[in-house]
């Protein structure tokens, strides 16, 4: 205690002391200058947030390099529908918005409802005693305020004094007033109107800071419903009561349910690196489709559906030189409809070979594509085949009949010999067959894996065109996937041959589903970027740093749109359908996840698994 005591009064200066202390006018002056020096050295949050510059005009508030300016609310029209302000929200410009809600008393409200009841009761009644015509004004108001009196009175609704104001920012003066006027266009064509805030535009500025300060103070009178309807925190759905599961709104957690048929046209667009989610994406919309009585064909080019296949009992169809399957470029569709004239799908079918041929051969002159043309014609009459034929009872040419064909025509030697290795060469066999293939199963998967480089891209448009003949001979709700389609888009006839293809293909009840990883050669192909717009759904997953701004443009992304596509997971990205686009997370059941997973270490498991199953059952049999 004694210690204690010693350093408390040690440290604590006497009266004397401290009025020497005071009255040192060297002692205040070294003190104001170490608070001086202090305060210079103390930074604040203020001091960090705060712009370099801020300079005030009459109708902008200028900050660094942004030009900032305000809008507020004046008048909303008598009703107002949920969800007005979304167009606001969702326009891909930086805003600030800031809504102050002041809670009026109702007993005074009630109070002066009442008075106004009176007021408009007297002058109606006032109007009918003079035989004036009536007031459908005045009786609407009337209306309107005893329906708030009995709302609350009973205390379903509460009177607010309601504040809305909307901060924009641009780069420039011109800019700025260009999206002014886009916004108050959004705000009018709900009725509302607003204005700038001229000679004020500081103080609209300092409202909308998440300070809550209101320095504008210009609200209107609203109940609750009408104020609640102005709830900016708005997220799309995507939720119907028909079509399947795509995955789970990232924002509120509902289910991203729909029908791709429902659209305009049924077809999609899938972009992501490899390993963000893509086939597991598709996998899953594929179980699910076959689920609600949809036929699929798929184009497989790495194997990755084989497993799905063989577990929901699909038929899987390995396209190699050495495999027994086999299929006919030159097959034509059956069970043509009235509309559908021989003649017509005769010229059809001899375009796509041209395509074929070109894709097999190098590039036509224009004697060469003449020469081709009329070759394929002949190739068809050397079978009977002519614009009178009926194709139910045909026997389609081979590849070889082709090449004689060109053999016997003058100045067709030359090509003769380039189709040579696809008929008798190295690549013989594989499009010199008639076509043996079983397609009338629900799912169907064409794998082109154990093919040479050289031969997918030709391999893959033999198939599609076969696909396009078995869609046109028989109309069935049916989605066709084409994975890594960017093999297609580097060739200009294959890359045309699909964007036909997805542009006809809505009038065949067909949806052709494009997957590539590589998004650059895939939208700079001008066909690329049709395909995009004739499809009506969009799944965008992982992008790379390489490839986001190319997308962030063909999408209209916003920056935060674009930086979620850079660091989600996998199954994460947007889901576009129509208008509405909104943040996935694609999920599946352990069930699903068992029959679509393409984790190589899950395959193992999953086979080892099958491999301990069957012993078990021989050493049970035996």
């Amino acid at each position: 205690m004694f210690k204690q005591k010693q350093i408390k009064e040690s440290t604590n200066p006497t009266k004397q002391e401290s009025e020497k202390i005071v009255k040192d006018p060297v002692q205040d002056k070294l003190l104001l200058e170490a608070e001086k020096v202090y305060r210079r050295g103390s930074v604040s949050v203020k001091d960090l947030i705060a712009p370099a510059a801020f300079k005030v005009e009459s109708n902008f508030v200028r900050i660094g390099d942004k030009f900032v300016s305000t809008l507020y609310v004046i008048t909303y029209p008598r009703y107002i529908s949920i969800g007005w302000f979304a167009p606001v929200i969702n326009y891909s410009i930086p805003l600030d918005v800031a809504m102050y809600y002041y809670p009026m008393p109702s007993e005074k409200i009630l109070k002066k409802l009442r008075n106004k009841v009176g007021s408009l009761e007297a002058q109606l009644h006032a109007d009918a005693e003079k035989g004036a015509p009536r007031d459908v004004k005045g009786q609407t108001a009337l209306s309107d305020i005893e329906s708030l009196r009995d709302s609350l009175t009973q205390g379903t609704e509460r009177f607010f004094q309601f504040a809305l104001y909307v901060t924009i920012y641009a780069d420039n003066p011109e800019e700025l007033e260009k999206r002014i006027e886009t916004i108050e266009n959004i705000f009018g064509s709900k009725l509302i109107f607003t204005k700038r805030t001229l000679f004020t535009a500081k103080h609209g500025f300092n409202s909308t800071l998440p300070l809550g300060n209101d320095e504008l103070y210009i609200a209107n009178n609203m109940n609750s419903s009408p104020a609640s309807a102005s709830f900016p925190f708005i997220s799309s759905e995507l939720t119907s009561n028909d079509g399947i599961l795509y995955g789970i709104n990232r924002h509120n957690n509902s289910l991203i349910l729909f029908d791709r048929f429902s659209l305009q046209n049924a077809n999609t667009v899938v972009f992501a690196t490899s390993g963000a989610g893509k086939s597991y994406a598709i996998k899953l919309e594929v179980i699910r489709s076959l689920m609600m009585g949809t036929d699929v064909i798929i184009i497989d080019p790495e194997k990755e559906y084989q497993h799905l296949s063989e577990a929901v009992g699909g038929t899987y169809i390995n396209l190699s030189l050495n495999s027994n399957s086999k299929v006919n470029p030159f097959d034509l569709p059956k069970g043509l409809t009235k509309e559908m004239k021989t003649a017509d799908i005769l010229r059809s079918a001899v375009i796509t070979l041209k395509g074929l041929i070109r894709l097999m051969v190098g590039k036509l002159s224009h004697l060469e594509d003449s020469l081709v043309d009329r070759a394929l014609l002949e190739t068809y009459a050397k079978k009977d085949i002519t614009a009178d034929s009926d194709l139910d009872n045909i026997d389609p040419p081979l590849m070889k009949d082709f090449e004689e064909v060109l053999n016997g025509m003058e100045g067709g030697n030359d090509l003769s010999l380039r189709i040579k290795k696809y008929t008798e060469g190295t690549f013989a066999g594989l499009f010199n067959s008639p076509t043996n293939v079983d397609v009338s199963n629900q799912l169907i998967t064409f794998s082109v894996r154990d093919l040479e480089d050289e031969l997918r891209p030709i391999a893959i448009y033999t198939i599609i065109t076969y696909i396009w003949n078995l869609v046109r001979s028989q109309m069935k709700k049916r989605i066709l996937i084409i994975d890594e389609a960017w093999w297609l888009m580097q060739h200009e006839d294959s890359a045309k041959f699909i964007y036909a293809l997805v542009k006809r293909c809505r009038k065949y009840y067909l949806g052709v589903t494009t997957i590539t990883q590589d998004v650059n050669d895939f939208l700079r192909s001008p066909y690329g970027q049709a395909i995009v717009t004739n499809s009506s759904l969009q799944l965008l997953l992982k992008q790379s740093p390489a490839a986001i701004e190319l997308i962030q443009k063909t999408f209209m992304l916003t920056d935060e749109e674009k930086y979620l596509l850079l660091q989600g997971k996998v199954g994460q990205g947007i889901f576009f359908a129509g208008n509405k686009h909104v943040a996935i997370q694609v999920e599946a059941s352990y069930t699903e996840d068992q029959l679509i997973t393409s984790d190589p270490k899950q395959l193992l498991e999953i086979e080892e698994a099958k491999r301990e199953f069957k012993d078990k059952q021989a050493k049970e049999n035996s």
